[in-house]
């Protein structure tokens, strides 16, 4: 393997002057050094938004959420179904329990202030070491170690890290700590973002554009896109299901707000059965002339789901809510959305 040297203050001072001119124009990010910070509620939905998607897909999210709560008090007193309607679509609803559940810490223990410390905003539920850490150096300018895929991409690529991921992580943090100083300790953070996002891909890596490529251990071995090396992955288990759509004879949809504990609890969704691992018979909640409508494929972080769809028209009963489809579908959770797309179709 070649020998390159980790000449920190060489790469810090790259790496920040190429985010001086390249960085990505984000609605939550204050301009490369700037005087005025981003306001920590910005920076904590952000990032809570963008956990497990992406920039694109959670843009139009924060600009409704920032519209409607512009502060974190506003959100802390924002009605649970309103918060989860609009958070419909984002996908690991259990982020939009805890957002509400640390707006309202925030605001009720906090006087609607973040706390300025990352131990202090550690405590806060739902809160951890990454967002933590984020809001530390974005909103707040201390020097916090921001460690997320793209960074041990960046870190793993940097010093040709043998260790396969997930074993890799306290590594790869110990190596992007070497680099954390007092010196715009934000720009820093969003800078090793942004070449990871853009730059360092997971595939395809532009290194000829790479601020860094001349440090980089990786590329002076002719194989930057082997890393980060990655452990075999266990095949997601498959479970299967029963959705209902229930139609009235004006063309409304039942749904029904499922339990507040488990999986999309508290949100909207179409009425269903059991997920299992096999297939099974299941009673329709209504007597009606169900026919089949087909299937959706979804997959959640630790199983994909099939959903068989079956649709009838009912008279309404008031155990259920009745929307307009358009109104439905912009509130239900994504693999409720698709059944009800395949209901109508």
């Amino acid at each position: 393997m070649p020998t390159v040297s980790p000449d920190i203050p060489p790469i810090r001072s790259r790496l920040l002057a190429w985010y001086d001119a390249q960085a990505r124009r984000l609605p939550w990010r204050a301009p490369p050094g700037a005087d005025e910070r981003t306001a920590p509620y910005r920076v904590w939905l952000s990032e809570v938004m963008l956990q497990q998607t992406t920039v694109a897909h959670a843009t139009p999210y924060f600009l409704n959420f920032t519209a409607r709560w512009p502060t974190v008090s506003d959100l802390a007193a924002a009605p649970d179904e309103e918060v989860m309607a609009a958070w419909a679509g984002l996908g690991y609803y259990a982020r939009a329990r805890n957002l509400l559940a640390c707006a309202r810490a925030v605001a009720a223990g906090h006087e609607g202030r973040f706390p300025d410390t990352e131990a202090g905003l550690l405590a806060l539920p739902g809160v951890g070491a990454y967002t933590a850490a984020a809001v530390a150096a974005i909103a707040f300018d201390q020097a916090a170690n921001v460690v997320d895929g793209n960074v041990e991409r960046v870190m793993s690529r940097l010093f040709a890290v043998e260790t396969p991921l997930p074993a890799a992580r306290p590594e790869l943090r110990r190596l992007a700590a070497r680099f954390v100083e007092d010196h715009r300790p934000g720009d820093w953070a969003q800078a090793l973002m942004d070449l990871g996002a853009t730059v360092c891909r997971p595939k395809a890596p532009l290194c000829g554009q790479c601020p860094l490529s001349d440090n980089c251990v990786a590329f002076a071995a002719g194989a930057p896109d082997r890393y980060p090396l990655k452990a075999k992955k266990a095949e997601r288990p498959r479970r299967h299901g029963v959705v209902w759509a229930l139609f009235d004879q004006n063309g409304r949809v039942a749904v029904e707000k499922r339990p507040e504990k488990g999986l999309l609890g508290g949100m909207l969704g179409l009425p269903t059965g059991e997920w299992s691992t096999t297939a099974s018979a299941e009673t329709p909640p209504l007597t009606a002339d169900w026919r089949v409508a087909g299937a959706v494929e979804h997959v959640f972080t630790h199983f994909s789901l099939t959903l068989e769809v079956r649709a009838a028209t009912v008279d309404r009963h008031d155990a259920y809510q009745w929307l307009e489809v358009g109104m439905a579908r912009a509130s239900l959770p994504t693999v409720f959305a698709k059944s009800l797309d395949r209901a109508i179709a």
